[in-house]
Parts: C-alpha cells; structure tokens; sequence
C-alpha cells in the first residue's frame, strides 16, 4: 500500500475518533432551556434533510427524515442562544411492512437561536465542521476541548426508531432493515 493511501486512511480514522470523541463530552446544559430550543433545533434538522435520501427517490417507501439533536453545550448571552449539539438525522421508510433505514448521518454542530415575541426559538445561524481535514481543528476551536481517542457515537438511533415505527404504524419490536 502507498504512503499516500495511509495517509488519507489515517486521516479518516482521526477524523471519525474526533467526532466520535466530541459526541460523547458529557453536556452541562440547562435542561429546561434546552426543552425550549431543541425543537426549534430538530425542525430545522429535518427540514434540511428533505431532498437528501435515497428513500424519498421510491415513492413506494414513503420514506420520511427523523432527527434527534443531544446538546453538547448551551449558553444564553445578548438575546441569542448558541448551542452546541451533536445530531443525528436518519431517513426511514416500509418496504412490505418493515421499517427500512434509507440512510443519515451524526454531526457536530453549532446553531444561534433567538427568541421570538411568541415565546418560541427560531435558528438564526448554523454551523458544522468541514468534511476531512480541518474537522478535528474545528471542533476544538468550537467546542475548546482536548479530544481523547476512541468512543462511541453520542446519538442514540433507538428513539428516531421509535419515532419512526409509530409514524408508519409498525408494531414496536418490528426490526430494522436497510433500504
């Protein structure tokens, strides 16, 4: 194998242990104000993963997105609130009555919100890291903390599967397939 092949490979390994790393930093957000933002936050999500998925291709599927954000860190400073969350989004539909996973993805990411005079949260910038180089660098620089090698995604995929089996009216221990 090249030297050039190990290269990119090693530096997608670095790139999956600092998100993986990232997503599982134990969050010390205000929980009653994250009640308030994340649905602001996971609207937005599935409202920017409309058009993404295979499964919206196969109309057959009625395939649909589900996204689940976990916060990572909340401040509220100036009017606007800046959080930091991971994210998960998964697409989803049936195929001869199971539940099939279509495709998605977990991301890092940084979203502003503001208070409307309703009461409810808007976003009002959002911001993840690039894809490849940099990303290790950007969540330091977002997220300002040292990167220990080696866990698991932060984003339990069990409640958008839920979510989703209720959506289409599938018993609840229907099992998962890919599309």
């Amino acid at each position: 194998m090249s030297a050039g092949r190990w290269a990119v490979g090693g530096g997608a390994v670095v790139v999956l242990v600092a998100t993986g790393a990232w997503a599982r930093w134990p969050s010390d957000a205000d929980p009653q104000l994250w009640n308030q933002v994340r649905p602001a936050i996971e609207a937005r999500l599935v409202e920017q993963s409309r058009g993404a998925g295979y499964g919206e291709s196969e109309p057959g599927l009625r395939a649909r997105w589900f996204c689940r954000a976990e916060a990572v860190d909340l401040d509220e400073r100036d009017g606007l609130v800046r959080a930091g969350v991971s994210t998960l989004c998964l697409e989803y539909g049936v195929r001869a009555g199971r539940l099939v996973e279509c495709g998605g993805a977990e991301v890092p990411q940084v979203l502003r919100l503001r208070r409307e005079a309703d009461g409810d949260y808007v976003v009002v910038s959002q911001e993840g890291p690039p894809d490849g180089a940099g990303n290790a660098e950007w969540l330091t620089s977002h997220f300002g903390r040292a990167t220990p090698a080696g866990f698991d995604p932060g984003v339990p995929a069990t409640p958008l599967e839920s979510a989703a089996r209720s959506h289409f009216g599938l018993p609840a221990n229907s099992p998962v397939t890919q599309c």
